[in-house]
């Protein structure tokens, strides 16, 4: 069998698994390249040599970030995995090649003064519509208004239920049940979780709803069926990925967050923040849709305070008299 013809069974195979269109295309190009190069260069794709891979790794830390060859070298052992599961290849030949590896950095994490900073910016934009004072406002007050009141939902929401963004994208009407306080998403894989929604995420999404969602939704193209999706743009359609981040960018800058916080910042500061709080790391596990606990075992080292107060309880000298 061809090394396309290896590769073409091999991305079927992670459609039937149910992955994500993203890690296909993101596949497809790293093995892709890999099959090109060794085709190029003579070797035999189902057993190339240690002095070839050691060739091809040189050439392609040179031209890539350590990132991007980590994930690039992920996608060529998962290919050659499959390759030796279904009997057309014997094995994965990067086992005996030394790979670099990548330091393990801990995440960005906001204190809960910073959240709620972030949420004032919400405010100050729903004041602002409410009394035309901002450019928005000026334009269309009901408008600015349905945005504040979204955004609010969105922060609420992500922080809430720890989403990643797409999630959040993603997320329907018919999956959000506010009585029970739960959200149903599609995580990666495309698996399937329950997300959980306190009181304040409840509420803010409650007001959107009644209020700012129907503003957004007569915005919307009249022809075709309205969308199902809980965060509307200002067209009335889903608001989408991109346009979820610029607005949560522009809720941080606003809020005077440190550079390089990001929307998945609030997914972190959510498992941080459980865990501070006495939740059981399964609990987050579950709650997060980490497959491995190890995954989420990363956020047990995130809080120096939480570090701080367990030894000041347990340690026999570090107790006050």
């Amino acid at each position: 069998m061809t090394g396309p013809e290896a590769l073409h069974r091999f991305l079927r195979s992670l459609e039937a698994r149910d992955a994500s269109p993203e890690t296909v295309r993101s596949y497809e190009t790293a093995v892709g390249a890999y099959l090109a190069w060794l085709a190029a260069h003579g070797a035999d794709w189902r057993s190339p040599g240690r002095t070839t891979l050691r060739a091809y790794l040189s050439d392609l830390s040179e031209g890539h970030a350590k990132t991007s060859v980590a994930q690039r070298l992920a996608a060529l052992r998962s290919f050659h995995r499959y390759g030796a599961r279904s009997g057309i290849a014997p094995g994965d030949p990067w086992g005996v090649i030394a790979t670099p590896r990548l330091p393990r950095r801990l995440p960005k994490v906001l204190e809960a003064e910073q959240i709620e900073a972030l949420l004032a910016v919400t405010d100050d934009d729903l004041v602002a519509a409410n009394t035309g004072t901002s450019a928005t406002g000026r334009r269309d007050p009901e408008l600015a208004r349905a945005i504040a009141l979204r955004d609010r939902a969105l922060v609420e929401t992500a922080y809430a239920a720890g989403l990643r963004i797409s999630e959040l994208a993603a997320a329907s009407l018919g999956a959000l049940d506010l009585r029970r306080g739960e959200v149903r998403v599609l995580g990666k894989g495309r698996k399937e979780r329950v997300g959980m929604l306190g009181r304040y995420a409840r509420e803010a999404l409650r007001v959107y709803l009644d209020d700012g969602r129907p503003v957004l939704l007569d915005r919307a193209d009249p022809v075709g069926e309205p969308p199902t999706a809980v965060f509307l743009n200002h067209h009335g359609a889903a608001i989408g990925v991109r346009g979820l981040r610029t607005r949560l960018d522009r809720l941080c800058r606003l809020a005077g967050l440190p550079e390089g916080v990001s929307p998945h910042t609030l997914r972190h500061s959510f498992a941080t923040h459980l865990l501070d709080g006495g939740a059981d790391l399964r609990v987050v596990q579950e709650l997060l849709g980490h497959e491995s606990l190890a995954t989420t075992q990363v956020y047990t080292h995130v809080s120096p305070a939480r570090l701080r107060d367990a030894y000041r309880l347990a340690h026999p000298r570090a107790r006050a008299t």
